[in-house]
């Protein structure tokens, strides 16, 4: 049974513009893009955006019930046993993380400014394409960049540092063969790049990244740095914020389980002040600290630079140091020459997981 404008969760003026230039039923609006449907009826980009969210979420999870019914515990084990992970190069931090950021969840990374929220995306960007031979996913990235931080060249240094890592692991013919292949300009082209201005550009990308990644299914990895900044300004209505911010959440958390991608987001901190006391605290209000499946907070301890895990549902919390070198994110405490690197820096030359698995 199709489902009608009418009978959908969607705003009651909105409907009714909707319905005056004929659009009864949820098959009438969910091929269109949102010019297309601004252009149609007359609403705004947001509202077209939130229009179509709506509906493709709604018509989402009526598949994922339809879906949830056919599995059991067992298979949800086995899908998180084979999706893996992407590792950080800091051996402490993958440790904390059960050996890296998980794919499938989606997890938000927050901190003040410089202390290295992007640096540590970047990072995972590069390190989402270490080959299979070396216990890596071979994926590609999708960075959404909406504070205009990402820098080409630190791409450039840390995929320098990951191949030079990767020949020294070397051990057989496979390895050395996936070499000829796992260069700097490889890994730069496997990060898709988009710039947003603006929260109505985001809303309208993520719209169109579950048909992105049905097109590139190699994309193991989506980050959108920032979140927050889209959103603290231009609101007077903090309402629509909220439910904009509630919606984009939702897609995203679907995504990452659908798609098996590792969605991760960097927030900015804010000040709380409570009963006369003020205290640094993650952006966007407490109802978004739920939004995400893990929260990793970066901070600094005098001249330390400190990642604590601050929720997580199968990790305690814990906090560890961590340094940024000329190769990017690493272990503190050892010279960045010297360093082997992370994760499992003797991992890497094993075969965790086979290219089936992976898939």
């Amino acid at each position: 049974m199709q489902r009608t404008v009418a009978g959908s969760p969607l705003a009651p003026s909105v409907k009714v513009k909707l319905i005056s230039f004929g659009f009864h039923t949820a098959a009438d609006l969910i091929d269109l893009q949102p010019p297309q449907l601004c252009k149609e009826t007359g609403i705004s980009q947001e509202e077209a955006v939130e229009v179509l969210q709506t509906l493709r979420d709604d018509g989402q999870r009526g598949q994922q019930r339809a879906a949830a019914e056919s599995l059991t515990a067992l298979d949800l084990l086995h899908q998180e046993q084979t999706q893996g992970s992407i590792v950080t190069f800091c051996s402490e931090l993958d440790a904390v993380l059960g050996g890296g950021v998980p794919v499938g969840k989606t997890t938000e990374i927050c901190g003040a400014p410089g202390i290295g929220k992007t640096q540590l995306c970047i990072q995972l960007a590069v390190d989402v394409q270490i080959p299979v031979c070396f216990g890596g996913l071979a994926g590609k990235a999708v960075y959404i960049d909406t504070e205009g931080s990402f820098v080409v060249q630190r791409v450039v240094d840390m995929a320098e540092a990951l191949v030079e890592h990767c020949t020294l692991l070397a051990e057989d013919e496979e390895q050395r063969k996936a070499l000829e292949e796992f260069t700097t300009e490889k890994i730069l082209s496997g990060i898709f790049l988009v710039r947003c201005h603006g929260y109505a550009d985001l809303l309208a990308e993520a719209y169109l990244l579950p048909d992105f990644l049905l097109k590139h299914p190699e994309v193991q990895l989506v980050v959108i740095d920032s979140i927050a900044f889209p959103f603290r300004h231009d609101f007077d209505d903090l309402s629509q914020r909220t439910r904009l911010l509630s919606g984009l959440a939702q897609q995203l958390i679907q995504l990452a389980t659908e798609r098996s991608a590792a969605v991760v987001l960097t927030n900015q901190i804010t000040t709380k002040v409570s009963n006369g006391q003020s205290k640094l605290v993650p952006a966007l209000g407490e109802s978004w600290g739920h939004a995400a499946t893990q929260r990793l907070i970066l901070r600094w301890d005098g001249a330390k630079r400190l990642a604590s895990l601050f929720k997580s549902p199968s990790r305690k919390e814990a906090t560890v140091e961590y340094q940024l070198t000329d190769q990017g994110f690493r272990d503190s405490g050892v010279p960045a020459e010297a360093q082997p690197c992370s994760p499992a820096a003797s991992n890497h030359s094993k075969r965790p997981r086979t290219a089936e698995q992976r898939r």
